[in-house]
């Protein structure tokens, strides 16, 4: 069975506290989800909330008309008269989602009207819309508390739907109160009872079974599920995007057109833009999930791949790692070291792992980038001495003024020397920097994340942990961690490991 995934990241997603997009950035996630992901259908803002919004569908909608995705776009509306509709028109959009009550305490608490007064509210705005020449979709809002509580008003309202010109009705858990095995019998008692209607999913995540959820729907017949990238939304947010989309094509039969490889790349996307980081365990596209930590399973997957699952990394585009830690052992270690090309004796090896071992027992936080600075400092083998040095640097900042930096940096025993002015003094070193590789021919990884912490307490002299993620010319990612109670001596720290490990 064909399953249409329906992305409210831009609708629904925006919702969560201390998220707004910008028009541009509205338009670049909307691009990525409808060209690369391939979701079926984008929700991208609610009609008459800003210029802002009506900017951005704007540049959306004249977008996906130039591109033939104009079907794709959806704007949701409220039944509010002809108001909503009016400004969903003139910012260029085709398809409202309209906003109707799907629970009776909703109604008559909330609208306060009758059943009859709704529906004929809901008939006049369908009615306007066909003669705009525009297409709907109808949210039933509350409507899991509608099933518990008012299911007879669920089946008035429905039977009152079933002949209008909608292309799809949706069913949210607007507060996120089901369990699947609610989920499944609701909405296969209403799939049963209207089979020619097109149903959606909408699922809230606050009891953590949005998932859940949204399978238990589409086992019951339901034919789209809505989510949104990371799980953004209002309170513990709405059914995480990457996470349906595996659970559904490993645990059903479910056919989709979604690219799974551009799961993660749209993830970080909207962690960039929205400023919610991904946790680390988050299922797909969180930074450990693909990370064995226990040493028993490195050694399993090296005799036989005996700790895979179905959820293999390359499906995502992302690569399964192994953690350096006290329960990860040699086998782990081996791992690191055929990544980095290294091969150790067995004494060397025994080594090593005592001194990750011993590391991590004082909670430091080791990772592959770490072994060679880790073998060079057990072994005491001068051979491994860094090849690239910097040997003295002058930062300066003024006010009203950039800040310049001047780097003396030793490369394979000959010493280079460059001026360059940035956006702070790390964005100044690190232009004076590429002012020495240019001549060099050596290509600097690209920075792609950049993360600070200082411990709490507020001491002036904390030390600071500044971890650095970069990114070759062939994609491989690696980080690079400095520690220092000055926050742009401990960047440079990292950029020099960099420097150094490439």
């Amino acid at each position: 069975m064909k399953i249409r995934i329906i992305d409210t990241t831009l609708r629904d997603g925006e919702q969560t506290s201390g998220v707004a997009y910008t028009a541009s950035e509205k338009l670049h996630i909307s691009r990525l989800l409808l060209e690369e992901v391939k979701v079926d259908c984008i929700e991208v803002a609610s009609a008459r909330v800003s210029a802002g919004e009506m900017e951005a569908v704007k540049r959306i909608a004249e977008w996906a008309s130039r591109t033939g995705r104009l079907s794709q776009v959806e704007v949701l509306a409220f039944i509010d008269g002809a108001q909503s509709l009016r400004w969903v028109r003139e910012a260029g959009a085709q398809t409202v989602n309209l906003l109707s009550k799907g629970s009776l305490k909703h109604l008559t608490k909330q609208l306060r009207k009758t059943p009859q007064e709704h529906i004929t509210d809901i008939r006049q705005t369908v009615e306007t819309l066909t003669h705009l020449g525009m297409k709907a979709n109808l949210y039933l809002e509350d409507w899991s508390n509608g099933m518990k509580h008012s299911k007879d008003y669920v089946s008035f309202l429905l039977d009152n739907m079933k002949d209008l010109p909608l292309q799809r009705i949706m069913l949210p858990d607007t507060l996120g109160v089901l369990t699947p095995g609610d989920t499944f019998r609701y909405c296969e008692e209403v799939c049963g009872r209207y089979p020619e209607i097109h149903f959606d999913f909408h699922a809230h995540n606050d009891y953590d079974l949005a998932v859940a959820n949204s399978l238990a729907a589409v086992k019951a017949g339901i034919r789209g599920v809505h989510a949104t990238v990371n799980g953004l939304g209002e309170r513990a947010g709405n059914t995480p995007l990457a996470s349906i989309v595996a659970v559904l094509k490993d645990h059903t039969e479910a056919e989709m057109q979604v690219n799974e490889e551009k799961l993660t790349i749209v993830s970080k996307m909207v962690e960039t833009f929205s400023g919610i980081r991904i946790p680390a365990n988050k299922p797909v596209v969180g930074e450990n999930v693909f990370t064995q930590a226990s040493g028993i399973h490195a050694d399993g997957d090296n005799k036989d791949r005996l700790y895979f699952n179905d959820l293999l990394p390359e499906r995502f585009g992302r690569v399964r790692k192994y953690a350096l830690g006290k329960t990860s052992g040699k086998s782990n270690i081996l791992k690191n070291l055929e990544e980095l090309g290294i091969r150790l004796d067995p004494e060397a090896m025994r080594r090593v792992t005592d001194r990750v071992i011993e590391l991590s027992d004082r909670k430091e936080n080791v990772t592959s980038e770490d072994l060679p600075y880790i073998i060079s400092d057990v072994l005491q083998n001068e051979d491994s001495e860094h090849r690239i040095k910097v040997r003295n640097y002058s930062l300066n900042v003024a006010e009203g003024l950039k800040s310049s930096a001047t780097l003396c940096l030793e490369v394979d025993g000959v010493r280079y020397e460059e001026t360059s002015s940035g956006d702070g003094q790390y964005d100044a070193f690190m232009n004076a920097l590429r002012k020495i590789y240019a001549p060099l021919h050596r290509p600097l990884p690209k920075l792609t994340d950049y993360v600070v912490t200082i411990p709490p307490g507020g001491r002036t002299d904390a030390l600071v942990e500044t971890v650095i993620t970069w990114e070759t010319a062939n994609r491989r990612e690696f980080k690079t961690r400095g520690l220092d109670p000055d926050q742009t001596i401990s960047a440079i720290q990292a950029t020099v490991k960099m420097l150094n490990i490439i």
